[in-house]
């Protein structure tokens, strides 16, 4: 079972690309969704209280906000979030990956390369967008600011940065007919190395 990491700033449309490649009949594992539901397992739970504080769940869900504005505002607080749900994450993708039956299993995260992810995948996928369409998608899509999208693109790699351990970018600038075609070429191409 060949494993497909695909990633992309914030932004840039790579939950789109997931969804096209779902309607290619490719199972999709989303890593943030996953974390998510991790951490309220209760020994992961456990472990972000102790290094966030109570407030970091509210009525026993997830404080997003809150954990967001810590650890996005220290790296130190980031990479020890991370220290904790990565692992967790990793290894349940590695059970789900097991009993899937598609061709091929697409691992959608948003650090795939800043957390040496796409070291466990047999080839990766980038999706970019120019910044400023990222930015007006993302204070469309989230109830944000400007201030707090940059800081949490200025968490990221830039994608001068991830082309470089990229096999294939996706250019996510256009609309979705010349992203359906792109998604559907490098999904032939997975196809053939597949087999």
């Amino acid at each position: 079972m060949k494993i497909i990491g695909l990633t992309g700033g914030i932004g840039s449309g790579k939950s789109t690309v997931a969804n096209m490649f779902r309607k290619l009949g490719i199972a999709i594992y989303i890593a943030d969704d996953e974390a998510k539901k991790i951490m309220h397992t209760p020994e992961i739970k456990q472990k972000v209280i102790s290094l966030l504080g109570e407030d970091a769940y509210l009525n026993n869900k997830l404080n997003r906000a809150y954990i967001a504005s810590n650890v996005f505002k220290s790296k130190e607080l980031l990479n020890s979030l991370n220290e904790i749900v990565h692992p967790a994450v990793a290894k349940d993708f590695k059970d789900w990956a097991k009993v899937q039956k598609s061709d091929y299993v697409i691992k959608e995260a948003a650090i795939l390369f800043e957390n040496e992810g796409y070291k466990n995948c047999d080839f990766t996928i980038l999706v970019t967008a120019n910044k400023k369409l990222r930015l007006k998608r993302i204070l469309k899509r989230d109830n944000t600011t400007v201030e707090d999208v940059i800081e949490r693109m200025q968490n990221q790699w830039p994608d001068s940065e991830k082309v470089k351990l990229a096999d294939f970018v996706i250019t996510n600038n256009e609309g979705l007919s010349n992203l359906k075609r792109q998604v559907y070429q490098i999904h032939e191409k997975l196809m053939k190395l597949s087999i």
